[in-house]
């Protein structure tokens, strides 16, 4: 049996969870998120 994670959802939903135990850091998740995000799809991770 194969468990298949996909990255990116389980990232927004952390980000999700940062922000809304801490609205303050908002900046600093999105701006996270968003490099995340960008460097998966420029290597072209699968995960």
């Amino acid at each position: 049996m194969t468990v298949h994670i996909q990255l990116i959802p389980i990232i927004s939903i952390i980000a999700g969870i940062l922000i809304l135990a801490k609205p303050k850091i908002l900046n600093y998740v999105v701006a996270i998120y968003l490099i995340a995000i960008g460097v998966i799809q420029l290597l072209g991770l699968h995960l």
